[in-house]
Parts: C-alpha cells; sequence; structure tokens
C-alpha cells in the first residue's frame, strides 16, 4: 500500500483539476480529514495571509459541524466543491505539506486506529477542529496567532488519515496551546482598552 504522501503527490501531478471535489474523489474514505489537512496547512505556516484564509477556515468549520453530526461522506455548496485549490497552493504550498507528511511518516505508525475511527471519537474530533478553525479565524490578521491552531488542526488531520493516537495527542495539545494564547492575548488587549477608557 502506497504512503499518504506518495498517493498525495500523485493526485498533485495528475490531469485533474484541482479542486475539493477532486481531493473527495481521490480520497473518499479520508476526505475530511485530507481536505481540513490541505485547507488549514496555509494558515499553519508561519507567514502573514492578511485574512485570504478565511475562506479555508469557514470551510473547515463547515465540514467540522458535518464531522460532529455523524457524517462521513462530506457535503459542500457546489461552489465551494468546484472552487481550485489555487496555483500558489498547487505549485508551493502542497509540495512543502509533502515534505511535513514524509517527515511524520517517518515516525509514525498505526496507534489505536480503532479509536480513532470510532463514531462518537469523530464526533469529539468535529468538535475540535471546530474550536480550532474558529480560533484561526478570530486571530487578528498579520499578528501570526493562527498559526498554532492551525497547526494543531492540521496535526489532528494527519492523525487520522495514518491513525496515529499519538500523533491526535501532539496536534491537541499544539492547538490547545495556540488557542490558549489567543485567549490570554484577547484578554490582555481588553484590559488594555479598558484602563485607557477609564485613564
Amino acid at each position: 500500500m502506497a504512503a499518504f504522501s506518495e498517493s498525495l503527490e500523485q493526485w498533485l501531478r495528475s490531469n485533474q483539476p484541482k479542486t475539493l471535489d477532486s481531493v473527495s474523489t481521490a480520497f473518499r474514505e479520508k476526505s475530511f480529514a485530507i481536505i481540513i489537512l490541505v485547507l488549514m496547512f496555509l494558515p499553519a505556516l508561519p507567514i502573514p495571509t492578511g485574512g485570504i484564509t478565511h475562506v479555508f477556515e469557514l470551510i473547515v468549520m463547515l465540514l467540522a459541524v458535518e464531522l460532529m453530526a455523524g457524517r462521513r461522506v462530506l457535503w459542500l455548496p457546489r461552489r465551494w466543491r468546484d472552487m481550485r485549490i489555487g496555483k500558489f497552493m498547487e505549485s508551493k504550498t502542497i509540495p512543502v505539506l509533502i515534505g511535513r507528511i514524509r517527515w511524520f511518516e517517518r515516525f509514525s505508525r498505526p496507534r489505536l486506529s480503532n479509536l480513532l475511527n470510532h463514531d462518537l471519537f469523530l464526533r469529539f474530533v468535529g468538535f475540535i477542529f471546530l474550536l480550532l478553525a474558529l480560533a484561526a479565524f478570530v486571530s487578528p490578521p498579520f499578528a501570526g496567532l493562527d498559526t498554532l491552531p492551525s497547526l494543531g488542526a492540521v496535526i489532528i488531520a494527519l492523525s487520522l488519515i495514518l491513525e496515529d493516537v499519538v500523533l491526535f495527542l501532539f496536534g491537541w495539545l499544539v492547538g490547545a496551546i495556540g488557542v490558549g494564547i489567543i485567549i490570554g492575548t484577547g484578554g490582555l488587549t481588553i484590559h488594555f482598552i479598558e484602563r485607557l477608557v477609564h485613564s
């Protein structure tokens, strides 16, 4: 059986259009996790995106709600299904993603795969994806605060694909730290504004 990184690279080199629908068709069994992995990778990079990734995060939130509802076949509006990933994602971002996946594949192996495929657990994972995507969405543009929640979502999605509970725990930890930083920064900002108003 080919490694996931090889399958993703074959899809990238194929002639089929690089849309979310083609990802779903090529990777039916793991389509939820793979689309979330691809969409959250760009905001996970430590580069300013200027809010351009908000559409990606909205799609991930919709997919997360579907997971929470128990769906195993993803549904997206046709406009989103036919949305092309984009030349930058296709030529730059996804090749970098494939390299990162290969690094994880060197150390990962199936661990508690039955748990990761259990219906109740996947509903819980959907809730986590929703929180992480929402945290990335509300982060101020150019602040870089969306990086850790997005990275947590990427690692958790990869844990579902590689069926490794250790990766899931690592992704959950990274995402939780990111959400904590966003909440803490928001609290400090509100406190600072209150002091300015009352001074």
